[in-house]
């Protein structure tokens, strides 16, 4: 069978239970369609293919080089003054003996790479998040590739990749969770690489297993078989915990070495009160914005595609938007923490994971405002089905934006006080 044609002749309005007799006919007809090319009818080509389509990827590229540029000159500019006239006191404190005038983030080199809070939360957060977005793009390459053999034709090809690659990715979790829990002075491992190896699908899965449940006690096709569930749990037990704690061990080997490059000082010392727009708090709420401005209209196709049945396949528009959200969310982080360093304030870790990672926060926020003007849906079963399932969504996205954020900011801040050559 190539493609089905209903054609109903005369309409009637059912009542609840009411018993009614209908009637059909078959007839079958030979067509020049290929077998593998049914499913076209179902492609909305002038959707997906629409200008705002190009429009998103011109605004987002335009916002990426407003980022890029501020990082790039106002804050290496300013930098390089900062940098110039430290090395100038520095010279004048070891010939005259006198002490400088020091403020802003050169003065807390002391304390800026002291362990956030929470480190084995924090390394698992961390690991997890590197994981999904190396994650996130093996699929996005291969659905790349597979659209061109028409993978869509297949259903589930994508869910089944994903689970896949999730199980075998769990090395990179490991690994970077358990070489930063080790650098900064983290005495039991074994609570990191559990935490690395549950926190994220123990979320999900704890969420799925309620949500199929309802879907069953209301009979809906839409619940996933119990069989099928099972499967995925000895997948996690079997292959994504054994290779989660490979990487952890390889992760504390090679990457557990310190390589801070300011020696850290015995002693806190306290931070200075700030203006209410320097909180770390006003940060985290404003760093999701422009992230989330970068995304915004291909959230928009992603969730139409979902939850409206249509196939999703311009993957390579799906691909640039997403190196374009990794680099708004890096240099939006960037931002935030310098001026936060400046401030003499050394809490630059958990900010820049949570700015990052409020970006799921506003997408969430858009799947409400979503679910109420562009769908239909009512009752228990379709409201808990929509949030839960949304939710699992900006969880991973929470994790991936969260740990991008961080790793690009740690790179930053070693680098600029590296750059001022002090213990």
């Amino acid at each position: 069978v190539i493609e089905v044609t209903l054609n109903q002749e005369k309409a009637f309005k059912l009542k609840a239970r009411t018993p009614f007799t209908w009637t059909y006919s078959v007839k079958w007809e030979e067509t020049d369609l290929q077998f593998e090319e049914r499913f076209d009818r179902y492609l909305d080509d002038t959707f997906f293919e629409h200008q705002i389509h190009w429009f998103s990827i011109f605004n987002s590229f335009m916002m990426v080089i407003f980022l890029v540029g501020l990082v790039a000159i106002i804050l290496m500019r300013t930098l390089k003054k900062d940098i110039t006239r430290f090395s100038k006191e520095s010279e004048v404190i070891e010939a005259e003996g006198d002490v400088g005038d020091e403020s802003g983030w050169k003065q807390i080199r002391g304390d800026v790479f002291r362990a956030p809070p929470r480190l084995t939360l924090f390394s698992a957060l961390i690991g997890t998040g590197t994981q999904i977005f190396v994650l996130v793009f093996i699929v996005i390459c291969l659905a790349i590739g597979f659209y061109h053999n028409h993978p869509f034709y297949r259903r589930g090809t994508l869910a089944s990749t994903f689970v896949g690659v999730y199980s075998f990715t769990a090395f990179v979790a490991g690994y970077v969770s358990g070489g930063y829990y080790l650098k900064n002075g983290g005495k039991n491992w074994i609570h990191c690489y559990i935490y690395t190896a549950t926190i994220f699908p123990g979320f999900v899965f704890s969420l799925a297993f309620l949500l199929n449940f309802v879907a069953i006690g209301y009979g809906s096709l839409a619940h996933i078989p119990i069989g099928t569930m099972l499967i995925m749990l000895l997948i996690w037990v079997f292959v994504a915990f054994p290779v989660t704690f490979a990487g952890t061990v390889i992760g504390r080997s090679i990457g557990g070495k310190p390589d801070f490059p300011c020696r850290i000082s015995p002693m806190s010392r306290p931070i200075p009160a700030k203006r209410p727009y320097q909180e770390v708090w006003v940060h985290i709420l404003l760093g999701g914005i422009l992230p989330f401005g970068s995304i915004f209209i291909e959230t928009y196709f992603v969730f139409t595609a979902f939850w409206q049945y249509k196939y999703y396949y311009v993957f390579g528009f799906l691909l640039l938007v997403y190196v374009i959200l990794l680099i708004v969310t890096v240099c939006v982080t960037i931002v935030s923490t310098y001026f936060l360093l400046n401030a003499e304030d050394y809490r630059w870790q958990w900010m820049s994971f949570l700015s990052g990672a409020s970006t799921s926060c506003y997408v969430y926020l858009y799947a409400i405002y979503y679910f109420f003007k562009k769908t239909r849906m009512t009752g228990f079963f379709q409201v808990t089905y929509y949030f839960g399932y949304m939710a699992m969504f900006c969880f991973g996205l929470a994790l991936l934006t969260g740990a991008v954020g961080f790793l690009g900011t740690q790179l930053f801040v070693h680098r600029i006080y590296r750059m001022i050559h002090v213990d």
